[in-house]
Parts: structure tokens; C-alpha cells; sequence
């Protein structure tokens, strides 16, 4: 019963209890600001970005509490220490001198799935042989591959005498078709609601355009309207910013142009890519293919004559071009 008296508790006792209080003390504080103000916090802002949330939630600085308390100064000492050396890699600062970021340094080797390469084919050599069995698997297999990239073979199995093919081709390329038009739709409102010199919307916009129409998925009066919405982005573009235009958008314009036949507004682009900049092989490429397109003799070969006296490296199909031409 003495001992219940604190006049009659030992040195020990009383460091214990102190600590013990202590200890307490400090995981209540946790506890509280963790699960009240810090995990609070980090959710809506993480919420509000769009971003999966991440971070502690309540149940683990609950967790945390209920170690830390039969646990004094081991458990918030191993729960700090903890957090510093998870944290200290990203306050160092690192040395970046030496290191060289190239995407042409990286290759990945991947296993190649044999099985399922046994058994692949071009999409166009199985609409030829027109193998039911052989076409619908070429078809799945493109499907669950990069079907983005593949519109415009998967547009050739319309016409398969395979109704099952022709059903999983319309399917495709409806759904893609809808995502692009709207994705189209919503950058130029994008465009619109820009303010300044902001740029971004049309460059993603005209990339983005490229990448179907270049596949020849559209004809007649859609295609001559999409080309007038590539052309009004590329014009905005260039007005807010000239030098934001490169030469992989200034090509990229001119090619979609001329596919649409749109060969004034084409040559606009071309011109345009020729002054800005002379040095590149696209500047050369896109006048030969809109004055052959135009049947402007003259100043065809007067480009060809221009390219040769150049000092520009030219690819294959350049060099047999010229030796045609020559």
C-alpha cells in the first residue's frame, strides 16, 4: 500500500512514470495532428490534382499510436528515424553532371511471345488469302496491340468477305473515330480559352490531328474540314509564337494539307517552312510533293536543283527520287 503513496516511490519509479507520461504525450500529439490536420490535408489537395492519394491515412497513425504507446521511446524513435531515411534520398541533392539523358541510350529487350508469332501474319495477307480462321486471329491480335497506330489496316477489313472481321473493324474504328472528334472538340475550346502566348492546345492538337489523317481514314467533305481545323490551329500557332512551330509540325501541316488537296493553303505552310527553317530535308521534301501535286514543272526542278547544290543530308527515298528526276 506504500507504494501507491508518490512520497514513497523510488528514483526508478518516477523516471519510469515520467517517461511513460512523456511518451504518451508525444504519441497523442501525433496521433492528433496526423489524423486531424496532416491527412486531412494531403487528401483534398491530392483530390483536387487528380492524383491518387497516396499518403498516411487515419488508420495508420492510429496503428502507429497504438505501438508507440506500449512501446516508450523505441517506438516513436524507430518511427522517426524511419522517416528520415525515407526522406533524406529526396533532400540530398543530386549530381547530374555526368549523367546524359538520351532516349536513343535505352533499348528494351523484351521475350518474344513465339507462340503467338507463329501464328501472326499482316493483316493485308490474310484479308488476301481470306482464311476466315487466319483473318480473325490476325485481326484479335491487332486489336489487343497498338490500335492507334493500326487504323488504317483495320479500315482494309471493312470490305472482308468475313462478316465477323468486318464487325470487329466497324467497332474499332467507331470508337476511335468518336475519341478523336471529340478530342478534337475539346482542344480547340482549349485553343479558344487560351490566354497570352500560351501554345500548348495547338501543339497537341496538331500532333494529334496527324496521327489519324495520316492514315487515310478520311474522305471527301470530312476531310477537307478537318484540314481547315488543322490549318486555323497551325495559324494560331504561328501567330502567337513562330518559333514554336518545328519543322516536325510545319511538315506535319503541309503533308495533311496536300493529302486533303488543299494545295494553296499547303504551299502557304511550305513557304513558310522553307524560310523558317532552310537547313532541313522536310523544307525540300514538302515543296517537291506540292509542285509535283500542282504539275508546276519549273519550279519542281528548280527545288530538286536547289536540294542537290544543298548541303543537307538526305535520306533513301530522297536519293532515288533524284536520280529519277535527274
Amino acid at each position: 500500500m506504500d507504494r501507491l503513496v508518490p512520497g514513497h516511490w523510488t528514483w526508478d519509479e518516477k523516471v519510469f512514470i515520467l517517461v511513460f507520461l512523456l511518451n504518451l504525450l508525444v504519441a497523442l500529439l501525433y496521433l492528433l495532428t496526423g489524423a486531424l490536420i496532416v491527412s486531412p490535408i494531403r487528401t483534398r489537395k491530392e483530390r483536387k490534382a487528380g492524383a491518387e492519394v497516396l499518403h498516411d491515412n487515419r488508420r495508420t497513425y492510429l496503428l502507429r499510436f497504438l505501438v508507440m504507446v506500449p512501446c516508450p521511446v523505441v517506438g516513436p524513435l524507430f518511427f522517426f528515424f524511419s522517416y528520415l531515411l525515407f526522406r533524406l534520398p529526396l533532400w540530398m541533392q543530386p549530381h547530374l553532371e555526368d549523367v546524359v539523358f538520351s532516349k536513343e541510350r535505352v533499348r528494351s529487350h523484351l521475350r518474344a511471345d513465339e507462340e503467338r508469332g507463329r501464328n501472326m501474319l499482316p493483316l493485308e495477307e490474310a484479308m488476301f488469302i481470306n482464311e476466315k480462321r487466319d483473318l480473325r486471329l490476325v485481326m484479335m491480335n491487332t486489336i489487343r496491340g497498338d490500335v492507334h497506330a493500326a487504323l488504317g489496316v483495320i479500315a482494309l477489313a471493312l470490305n472482308s468477305e468475313d462478316s465477323e472481321t468486318a464487325h470487329y473493324a466497324a467497332s474499332v474504328l467507331t470508337s476511335e473515330l468518336d475519341a478523336f472528334r471529340s478530342k478534337t472538340r475539346k482542344l480547340r475550346v482549349r485553343i479558344e480559352e487560351e490566354a497570352g502566348e500560351e501554345t500548348e492546345a495547338e501543339e497537341e492538337l496538331i500532333l494529334y490531328m496527324d496521327s489519324f489523317l495520316k492514315q487515310n481514314l478520311f474522305t471527301g467533305q470530312e476531310l477537307r474540314k478537318l484540314a481547315a481545323v488543322l490549318d486555323t490551329a497551325a495559324q494560331s500557332l504561328y501567330d502567337k509564337n513562330p518559333a514554336h512551330m518545328t519543322q516536325e509540325l510545319y511538315e506535319s501541316v503541309c503533308l495533311r494539307l496536300m493529302d486533303a488537296k488543299e494545295l494553296a493553303a499547303a504551299e502557304k505552310w511550305c513557304l513558310r517552312l522553307a524560310r523558317h527553317h532552310p537547313d532541313c530535308l522536310a523544307s525540300y521534301t514538302c515543296r517537291l510533293k506540292l509542285y509535283f501535286a500542282m504539275k508546276n514543272r519549273d519550279a519542281f526542278f528548280d527545288t530538286l536543283a536547289a536540294l542537290k547544290q544543298s548541303n543537307v543530308v538526305i535520306d533513301r527515298d530522297t536519293l532515288e527520287l533524284i536520280k529519277v528526276f535527274s
